[in-house]
């Protein structure tokens, strides 16, 4: 059973609440090698970070804030950038402030060492995990995949259908599964595409004639792509005045398996900024070692092998 989440999963959980709730048991905590999380509130001059936890103050000292700060492979933005946000951080001892308060001393570094060495490490290529999405890029979304150890989600692996940027997928905060493609000198990247359903899967959830809601994600000259769902777009022909990422409502002229294609009408389309929607999932545990998203009897084959 996986006891590595990220950042934020934690923090008010009845365990989280439990062992950081007194003085006697922090300290079991702490000798028990148990990861807690509390809400970072000051990186000082000397980018010590401090939490607040229920029972007293705790700081975690700079080379402690992340594996590879006393490296100096991460930068210092790393603990700037954690405050007034949830921080997964190993007790390693008790001290005092110069008021006399008793003060826990805490380590990051070690709580991703150790999800590194019991849960990364055990990791293999189709492996699904769950991760939270920290930062998005033209080029990708960042995201934990425990004790805020980061890895790559490539815009091109977030779904089937193609997308301008990863915000018109996802949103900072928002908890996301993936599947492992590659780790690599702790370079860790993942996927999504392969969890939201096959062609068939999707295509399942529609019927033809039916008019439904979809976004616009492409204008061509010779017609209109509109995604029904992440892993699943139909084209309509050619329409005046249609923009990338509106909100359209299409009729479903025609769902062709063999050639993976669907044919829509274009009714209506219309500016619409709100977040993108959760995700629905097919997928969300075990392992996968071969994922095929077309038909069987279609011409085009699209598919990804972990190994």
């Amino acid at each position: 059973m996986n006891e590595f989440f990220p950042e934020g999963v934690l923090l008010n959980t009845t365990a989280n609440r439990r062992r950081t709730g007194t003085a006697s048991a922090l300290a079991e905590a702490a000798m028990e090698g148990q990861v807690v999380e509390a809400r970072a509130v000051l990186c000082d001059s000397d980018h010590n970070l401090h939490v607040e936890l229920p029972c007293m103050q705790g700081v975690i000292p700079r080379e402690e804030g992340a594996v590879g700060i006393a490296e100096g492979t991460t930068r210092d933005i790393a603990l700037i950038s954690r405050v007034s946000k949830p921080v997964s951080f190993l007790v390693t001892g008790f001290d005092f402030t110069e008021d006399g308060r008793r003060r826990a001393v805490c380590s990051r570094r070690a709580a991703q060492e150790k999800c590194r060495r019991e849960y990364i490490e055990e990791r293999r290529p189709g492996d699904v995990v769950e991760a939270r999405v920290t930062r998005l890029e033209s080029f990708g979304a960042f995201c934990d995949i425990g004790c805020g150890i980061p890895a790559l989600l490539p815009i091109a692996s977030m779904s089937v259908s193609r997308i301008a940027h990863p915000a018109d997928r996802l949103c900072v905060g928002m908890d996301i599964y993936a599947v492992i493609t590659s780790i690599e000198d702790n370079r860790i990247c993942l996927s999504q595409r392969e969890l939201l359903g096959t062609w068939e899967e999707n295509a399942a959830l529609f019927e033809q004639g039916e008019t439904v809601a979809g976004v616009v994600r492409s204008v061509e000259d010779y017609g209109i792509f509109v995604e029904l769902t992440p892993n699943l777009a139909g084209l309509a022909e050619p329409r005046p005045g249609v923009r990338v990422g509106q909100h359209a409502g299409v009729y479903i002229k025609n769902i062709l398996a063999e050639k993976m294609k669907l044919k829509l009408v274009l009714i209506d389309s219309e500016d619409c900024h709100e977040l993108p929607p959760p995700l629905k999932y097919f997928i969300t545990e075990g392992h996968i070692d071969r994922w095929v998203y077309s038909p069987p009897h279609c011409g085009k084959v699209i598919e990804t092998i972990f190994e």
